[in-house]
């Protein structure tokens, strides 16, 4: 008794699917917590499960916090709750992100409990490190790559100048469709982004084109790499000294630690 008086739970469908049978599925997180999982789990950990439910003819990724840790848990903003407010904050800034159906969380006081997190699965989309691991002959496509370049580019530099991080923005949290022609980039898995300030922000930024870099010094070539920097930093002039600074940082940035 004592126990659900202290239970508080924040929950909310996203506004196409309210009134409707997929919305009356997630209406509740107690519902989403007796979702059948048909297809099989696609990931999970300590925290969290994530399987894929189909409905109506749609399919979804749910995610399901069934423990947490840390001082967040207790304090402050939850991992899963910094999740949905950033897909929030990208869809705000005009980034292409997974569309939210529903989330949400139960607190008892300042403790972060159970909590969900109900996405709509981006379809016909790979990440990029699952491309360029299977070595897909798109990589061999001038235009493809010059594309994707583009658009990953625009929406680093749309966080950054929000004063958004990622801090994971690794190829894997990178969806590309399948249309070789006009592809489609889309971000996801972004948890633990959040806004810094000075210096924290500076350090943060080189952090995340570092993350990109990791992968891109394999997989793309010197011209390609420079040509993201310079889209990335809206010029086609030649490398100012701050500008070569900054490139020299981002490629040291994880010298020793590979």
């Amino acid at each position: 008794m004592i126990g659900n008086l202290l239970r508080k739970v924040r929950w909310t469908v996203a506004p196409q699917y309210r009134g409707t049978p997929i919305g009356d599925n997630f209406s509740t997180l107690d519902k989403v917590f007796s979702l059948p999982i048909l297809e099989g789990i696609v990931s999970g950990d300590t925290e969290s499960t994530v399987f894929r439910y189909q409905q109506d003819g749609v399919t979804f990724y749910v995610k399901r916090y069934h423990a947490t840790k840390g001082l967040r848990s207790w304090l402050g903003r939850s991992r899963l709750r910094g999740e949905w407010n950033n897909l929030k904050l990208f869809k705000q800034l005009d980034i292409p992100a997974a569309r939210l159906a529903a989330y949400g969380e139960e607190r008892f006081l300042t403790y972060a409990g159970r909590g969900a997190l109900i996405t709509e699965a981006l379809p016909n989309t790979r990440d990029l490190s699952d491309l360029a691991h299977s070595k897909d002959p798109c990589f061999q496509n001038r235009q493809w790559v010059q594309k994707v370049i583009a658009q990953v580019a625009d929406s680093a530099r749309k966080m950054h100048n929000d004063g958004f991080a990622h801090n994971d923005f690794k190829w894997r949290n990178v969806l590309v469709n399948d249309d070789i022609d006009n592809p489609g980039v889309f971000l996801i898995d972004c948890p633990a982004g959040q806004h810094w300030f000075g210096p924290f922000l500076r350090y943060r930024i080189i952090k995340d084109l570092a993350c990109l870099d990791k992968m891109g010094k394999y997989h793309l070539s010197r011209t390609q790499r420079l040509h993201f920097f310079k889209l990335y930093r809206r010029t086609d002039k030649k490398l100012t000294s701050q500008d070569k600074k900054m490139i020299r940082r981002i490629v040291k940035f994880f010298e020793g630690r590979e």
